[in-house]
């Protein structure tokens, strides 16, 4: 999933949601139909460094799309920081697009809505079959033992990126592995203004990813076997504060950036602010603002002890976009050939350069494209050293949750207040009392 994700109000409408019965997008009749078949309207996620950059990538292809089939696409580029109440209030109002970009660690989610298409064995069969697709992108598509609420799109895990010449200049010779090692280095690149690494403090989608990945390093996970929440094990408290005290004790993160929400943070590494950036397939943006390839290298994100791996050595979450399409659409035949085309070998290789993401279609990912020492490090962290986020109902609350008592303890390390572990485990109980109650 693109950061930048569910503003605090996500909850509450997400409870709406699966309060309402089971409408969706073109009308609420609760099915579709084919009654505008020369149209569709397509909401996409906000992917490069801007909406207009992402206007610039996405309308030649649907120009292209509309020239094969005669249906035109209106697009809209919805920001992170408004994607998921959108859909949310879509799902409950009825009025929606007919295809839009979901996080994929929204799947389960906005499936328990009951608002989107199932893709079952005939539906995929429609657009190539499911086995066109890899699987570790397949598995953050909907609850375990359901049809798919939607098909992937883009793929992308997170990875270490760091500035060559401010390493150079400060003596550090290689990219860290370990915490403790990117810890030293940070602090070597924290003088003269500049700062060891950043982070998007006020993102709680972002907060929550880190956090993720820290518990899983820990031996923690955030829900029990059976989707029940887990905030305030021992490894889940020190993992959120091992995270936030890269600013409040080990002093690597600027202040300022508790208050990061905008990829502000990669915009700082581009320009030579940061020394290190932790960015889920960051080198199309980087070079949209203007920072060569040559001037960073790429590595794989540190973990505990060791080297990247399963179990306590997972260093990213299965990261990437997923492509859905709300029942009620009025033109369901139309939205399974948008699909059929955007997931297309042809698109797929487009798509993804373009986006510096890496393709969930075997036959795309397998082009020399992508084999980019870049590339490399992301193909590796998926293949070997990911895990998906939990794919439970309640997973939207829980980005809200968690993710924003991180951003309230970036805020006391700002502010110069104490992070102990006591506060820690505060504020995340006072998240998992903010979960619904079965």
């Amino acid at each position: 999933m693109r950061s930048i994700r569910a503003a605090a109000t996500g909850a509450v409408m997400l409870s709406l949601a699966l309060a309402a019965s089971a409408c969706g997008g073109g009308s609420s009749t609760g099915g579709g139909s084919n009654d505008s078949p020369k149209e569709l309207t397509y909401w996409a996620s906000n992917q490069g460094a801007g909406i207009e950059v992402d206007k610039k990538v996405l309308q030649p292809e649907l120009d292209k799309f509309e020239e094969q089939t005669g249906i035109k696409v209106k697009l809209e580029v919805v920001p992170w920081s408004d994607l998921l109440n959108r859909i949310l209030t879509a799902t409950t109002s009825g009025q929606g697009p007919d295809v839009l970009n979901i996080g994929n660690t929204w799947s389960a989610s906005l499936q328990a809505t009951g608002a989107l298409l199932p893709w079952d064995e005939a539906q995929f069969d429609k657009i190539g079959g499911r086995d066109r697709f890899v699987d570790s992108a397949l598995g953050s598509t909907g609850a375990e033992g359901q049809d798919p609420a939607a098909v992937p799109l883009y793929s992308m895990a997170y990875a270490l990126y760091y500035n060559k010449q401010m390493f150079a200049d400060a003596g550090i010779d290689a990219p860290p592995a370990t915490w403790d090692e990117l810890v030293a280095a940070g602090k070597k690149l924290s003088k003269d203004g500049t700062w060891g690494i950043g982070m998007e403090g006020s993102n709680p989608s972002e907060n929550v990813h880190h956090a993720f990945v820290f518990a899983k390093q820990h031996g923690a996970d955030f829900f029990t076997a059976d989707g029940k929440p887990d905030f305030t094990s021992d490894g889940a408290v020190a993992a959120v504060k091992q995270y936030v005290d890269l600013m409040a004790k080990d002093k690597i993160i600027a202040p300022g950036n508790a208050e990061y929400a905008q990829n502000q943070s990669v915009s700082d590494f581009a320009k030579g602010k940061t020394g290190m950036l932790l960015w889920q397939s960051a080198s199309a943006n980087l070079k949209s603002q203007g920072m060569s390839e040559d001037a960073y290298g790429i590595a794989p994100v540190p973990v505990q002890s060791g080297t990247p791996g399963a179990g306590k050595q997972v260093n990213s979450m299965v990261a990437g976009i997923n492509l859905a399409v709300f029942k009620n659409t009025d033109n369901l035949d139309g939205a399974g050939e948008f699909v059929k085309f955007m997931t297309s070998d042809a698109e797929q290789k487009i798509l993804n350069t373009a986006y510096s993401s890496i393709p969930p279609v075997k036959a795309a990912q397998e082009d020399p494209a992508f084999n980019s020492p870049s590339n490399a490090v992301l193909k590796d962290t998926l293949a070997r050293s990911a895990a998906a986020l939990p794919q439970v109902p309640d997973e939207s609350q829980f980005e809200t949750a968690v993710g924003t008592a991180v951003k309230e303890l970036f805020a006391d390390a700002a502010a110069g207040r104490p992070v102990t572990t006591d506060s820690v485990k505060a504020a995340l109980t006072k998240a998992q009392q903010q979960m619904p109650t079965k």
